[in-house]
């Protein structure tokens, strides 16, 4: 009799292959932390499963992948909304991250990971301070984690100079490397905080070490004029004549591109992080996603951090990009609900250079699912289960999750976190923070 460690059963099982296939009344097998088989329930009857993940009818489909997050910034949800991009940053968060330590970013993270299981996120990809605890708190809550420490032109509440920031990095990546959960990248922050020679430097740590690289790109029309006065051309043109637009980079926002900008990113093979809420919020613009997608660009989806978004929800994410350029365009057929989970999925995972491992349910890859209960109101009747994701399902309605084939949520109950006491924390730094 065949043996297989977890069985997700009793689900319509969305496999986002490039097929696409949709199996109605399927089941995912898993031995250890990889897939072995997906297909009909009733094909996996004489399998003998140590433990059965019953989806109750739901839908099963790969964790979803957010591409781009700050995930300690749980600390500052709701700290300074309603303003411009830089005076939110230079005159409120920079300012409180100078008070950020490990511990804080520590604990900061176990949040974001609780929020994020618990809306259907199995991956994240990280960009903050302090990232060694990022890199544990991911590993605690058995999370998937590509993070990195972000790097600019003046010192770090981290490391100090910048120096240090590069062989933290490398110290980093010695030390992850290899890690079933945890990947490092190399991360400087944007064309405007980091000089020539920091953006060299990044890109050869990169390719030494195998990284994959990410910056924030075109977030505004302001930091586009910026560099235009700096050095006479745009964001990505500037990135191009320094040799960091490449395969391994992934530009976060990708707002205020040209067209040229868009042929730029298109030829290099680099990677775009869409963030629709944060920039909504920030009133940075819209970016030019349609125009992206038809040139080639492989687009994923992120959330930003809690200070500018204020919520780590993906379901919720793809909602608001599939709206979003639709009323942009008055098009209703741009952005269509396949290819909005695709961006959450598939084009994650390749955005992270993870598509070996995750972004479909495939014998193979690695076994990171949830299960999403549609029996509820709100959900109810459900003539296609990826419109209904898209355009109806929230984050609440994630039941289970499964990474690295283990249950790390059921029932939404979390079994890899304290909850309680992490609120608790929480609010202890929140005193601190407004102290």
């Amino acid at each position: 009799m065949p043996h297989a460690d977890l069985m997700v059963t009793n689900g319509i099982v969305l496999t986002m292959d490039l097929a696409g296939t949709v199996i109605e009344d399927g089941a995912v097998v898993i031995t250890g932390d990889a897939i072995t088989a997906t297909g009909p329930r009733e094909a996996f009857s004489p399998y003998e499963a140590s433990r059965v993940l019953d989806a109750g009818g739901g839908i099963i489909l790969p964790g979803l992948v957010n591409a781009h997050t700050h995930a300690a910034m749980t600390c500052f949800r709701g700290l300074a909304d309603d303003l411009p991009l830089m005076t939110w940053l230079q005159e409120h968060i920079f300012p409180a991250e100078a008070k950020l330590n490990h511990e804080i970013v520590y604990k900061g993270s176990l949040l974001a990971c609780a929020e994020m299981i618990q809306s259907g996120t199995t991956t994240f990809c990280d960009m903050y301070l302090f990232e060694e605890a990022v890199a544990q708190a991911a590993e605690a809550s058995g999370i998937r984690a590509v993070v990195g420490e972000v790097l600019y032109d003046f010192p770090s509440p981290n490391y100090g100079p910048i120096d240090k920031g590069f062989a933290y990095t490398e110290e980093l990546a010695a030390k992850w490397k290899g890690h079933p959960l945890v990947t490092i990248a190399v991360e400087p922050h944007s064309p405007y905080l980091c000089a020539p020679g920091l953006l060299k430097r990044a890109r050869e740590i990169a390719e030494k070490w195998d990284l994959p690289m990410v910056i924030h790109l075109s977030e505004a029309p302001s930091e586009v004029t910026q560099i235009e006065e700096r050095y006479g051309c745009t964001p990505v043109e500037h990135l191009a004549r320094q040799g960091i637009l490449t395969p391994r980079l992934i530009g976060d926002h990708c707002v205020a591109l040209t067209e040229g900008d868009i042929e730029l990113l298109a030829s290099h093979q680099v990677k775009v992080a869409h963030n629709p809420e944060s920039n909504m919020k920030l009133a940075s613009g819209i970016a030019p996603v349609p125009r992206l997608l038809e040139a080639g660009v492989c687009v994923a989806l992120g959330t930003d951090g809690c200070a500018s978004n204020n919520n780590l929800d993906m379901l919720a994410e793809m909602n608001t990009a599939a709206k979003l350029h639709k009323v942009h365009t008055l098009d209703p057929t741009v952005l269509d609900a396949p290819t909005v989970l695709s961006m959450a999925t598939r084009a994650g995972a390749a955005a992270l250079g993870l598509s070996d491992r995750i972004g479909s349910l495939e014998a193979g890859k690695k076994a990171d699912l949830i299960v999403v209960d549609t029996q509820q109101p709100h959900l109810v009747p459900m003539y296609n289960p990826v419109s209904h994701l898209v355009y109806a399902a929230r984050g609440s309605d994630v039941v289970a999750s499964v990474i690295n084939g283990r249950v790390v949520m059921e029932n939404r109950r979390l079994l890899s976190l304290d909850v309680e006491r992490i609120l608790a924390d929480m609010r202890g730094i929140a005193q601190t923070m407004r102290e």
